[in-house]
């Protein structure tokens, strides 16, 4: 590994770490903003509220007047019986994995509990209640139904239930001329609620130019788990278009958007839940919103969709709906495809982010297939982490022996390619040095990028894996040792004021993953010197490097002691097996042994007539060659033109 490369992952480094701190500066600046929106509209409200009752005061009789029109207009509506508040009871459906209860306040789901779930508030306290993913107290839909005469908007209006049973039942609201709308609900076995929306006796009260109805949809998706910061950056509004790709509004911060083409379903997504919305039918004008809340408020984000449904006034087909109501499980959200109203693949499964299209890859067909044979064995999550990590390790211990390698032939040579530093001493002799130093390794069948392999072979699986593990809903509440939820951070000093950069704790498995990494890095350093030893200026610089490359770690210590304690625990055990391996290289590596098969090579190679020079330092060689050819001609050019210019 050279300079360059050297160079490049501190740049990397250095950009995360800015990143970071940007994007955290950004999200305060905006939840400050939001906040004080917040006062302004409170207080804007307040003094409105408060002109109104006073000139409500000052002219009773035309305020009643007023609203008796008012009153008296009211009862002209289709529906107007039914805003009266009856005495129906609301709806319960359930089976063995979810509970769904049925408003008659506006026909739609009110509450969604998860029955194998609860939050972490529940579980560190020993309780049995249910996970709460779904509630009417935050979160509300409401159908909008254009007609001739009037918009319907169905959270007006109390239905009443028909056809009920512990999985379905049929939501109507009854006009005295017979009309209807109608919701009809069947709970699966599973996690998914099917939904038809239907009219009766409507038809001639639509235009024949009707061909949607108005959906408004919106949640206050609370926080679940234990630290707000990383279920906040995994939470978000996400939805699927009609060519396949998954879209989602940003996690950090407030957003609005508009779909840019029609839409297959609609996701209010959590870290590790998910209420989602799938139409058979492809929704058109697709309005987003996601405000970010403050942490302590209880709540991560609020969301709402405003979509247009497709309707059929003629009343022969009906709405057809799917909600989920569920984890972001890969495997589970896969097999809802079975499931599927639309005929075709949900891919609800994307809603498990795995990362860019080649980590993606990777966690798509390796550590998934990985993660399911072991899980499947019923071991604890820190064991699983642990053997994946093992066989990542044996997989690439060829590659890093070679390297390992390498960079001992690079120390053995040294004393050689000392010998060509003092050949060529100076400045000007750069170019010759390093076209002999090339042939040198080439001679002795050397190669000095050799040491880069392992690195490149590990960056990528190190990516997936800071995509894989947060989003692994199995390690949510396993614990181990004294970190008692793998999926949070494991706070072994928690003093409770937020501190810029650092939180309110100290996570332990963030700083042995720290400490580890000081470790890797030194033991790195060390190596990389064997890599230098023919450019003095870049030994020089390895000094100043070398420093950067140990703060490193205590810039990823800000980085990462808010993450979850299973993907610290995984980047821990991984640096310590590296270093492990490191060492152990270098304690069975004999370098007279080395020295001597690199000479057997150079005598075989000098007594062959018929070799031919190959490698990547053969082909280095050949490229200065050339620079030093164009060099040379260029510098005869120029000693030419001063002659010339002499005898003029």
């Amino acid at each position: 590994m050279d300079k360059n490369t050297i160079t490049g992952l501190v740049l990397i480094a250095a950009v995360l770490f800015g990143y970071s701190f940007w994007a955290q500066r950004n999200a305060e600046a905006e939840q400050a903003q939001q906040a004080t929106e917040q006062v302004e509209k409170a207080a804007t409200e307040k003094t409105e509220a408060k002109a109104t009752e006073q000139k409500t005061d000052a002219a009773t009789g035309a305020t009643t007047d007023a609203t008796d029109a008012t009153a008296q207009t009211d009862t002209t509506t289709l529906f107007f019986a039914a805003k009266e508040q009856t005495n129906q009871a609301p709806v319960v459906l359930k089976n063995g994995k979810i509970e769904a209860i049925i408003n008659p306040k506006g026909g739609q789901i009110a509450r969604v509990n998860l029955n194998e779930f609860k939050s972490y508030k529940e579980y560190h306290e020993g309780g049995n209640a249910p996970l709460v993913i779904y509630n009417e107290k935050d979160a509300k839909m409401n159908f909008t139904f254009e007609t001739k005469d009037e918009n319907i908007c169905t959270d007006d209006y109390y239905f009443a239930a028909e056809n009920q049973s512990d999985s379905a039942v049929t939501m109507v609201l009854a006009a005295p001329n017979g009309a209807k709308i109608c919701f009809d609900y069947t709970l699966t076995a599973d996690y998914l609620i099917n939904m038809s929306v239907r009219t009766e006796g409507m038809s001639k009260m639509f235009s024949n130019k009707t061909k949607t109805f108005t959906i408004d949809w919106s949640d206050k998706v609370r926080q679940h788990e234990k630290g707000y910061y990383f279920e906040n950056m995994y939470s978000t509004l996400t939805y699927k278009e009609q060519d396949g790709d998954t879209e989602k509004l940003k996690e950090q911060g407030s957003e609005t958007e508009k779909a840019e083409q029609t839409v297959r379903w609609i996701a209010f997504k959590n870290q590790y839940f998910s209420s989602c919305l799938i139409a058979k039918d492809l929704m058109e004008n697709c309005n987003f919103t996601s405000e970010q809340f403050e942490e302590g408020s209880g709540y991560l984000k609020g969301y709402n969709a405003q979509v247009e449904a497709a309707f059929d006034p003629t009343e022969k087909n009906a709405s057809e709906f799917q909600f989920y109501f569920g984890p972001n499980n890969f495997r589970l959200l896969q097999s809802m495809d079975d499931h599927s109203v639309t005929g075709s693949d949900l891919d609800l499964q994307d809603l498990v982010y795995l990362g860019w299209p080649v980590i993606r890859w990777i966690n798509r067909f390796f550590t998934l297939y990985v993660f399911d044979f072991l899980t499947a064995a019923h071991l604890p999550m820190w064991l699983v982490l642990l053997l994946i990590t093992l066989l990542l390790r044996v997989i690439v211990y060829g590659p890093t022996r070679k390297s390992f390698m390498s960079s001992a032939k690079m120390r053995v040579l040294r004393p050689k390619v000392e010998e060509l530093n003092k050949k060529y001493p100076n400045p000007e002799d750069n170019m010759q040095k390093q076209q002999e130093m090339m042939k040198l390794y080439s001679e002795y069948g050397a190669s000095p990028m050799g040491g880069c392999l392992p690195m490149l072979i590990q960056m990528p699986i190190w990516i997936a894996m800071f995509n894989f593990v947060p989003n692994a809903i199995e390690l949510r509440q396993e614990s181990f040792l004294w970190a008692d939820d793998l999926s949070a951070y494991d706070d072994i000093i928690n003093w409770g004021t937020h501190v810029w950069g650092l939180g309110n704790h100290l996570s332990l498995f963030c700083i042995l993953f720290c400490a580890t990494n000081l470790l890797y890095s030194y033991m790195s350093m060390r190596q990389q010197k064997d890599m230098m030893a023919g450019n003095p200026e870049q030994a020089q610089q390895m000094k100043m490097m070398q420093w950067m490359m140990y703060l490193m770690p205590l810039m990823f210590f800000f980085m990462f002691n808010k993450y979850s304690a299973g993907l610290n625990y995984y980047y821990f055990i991984s640096l310590l097996l590296s270093a492990l391996t490191m060492w152990y290289l270098r304690k069975t590596t004999d370098d007279a042994k080395v020295l001597a098969k690199l000479e057997a090579y150079h005598e075989k190679q000098k007594n062959n007539p018929n070799r031919k020079p190959g490698g990547l330092a053969s082909r280095l060689q050949a490229l200065q060659e050339q620079q030093q050819a164009l060099l040379d001609e260029q510098r005869a050019r120029n000693k030419a033109a001063r002659d010339a210019n002499k005898q003029q």
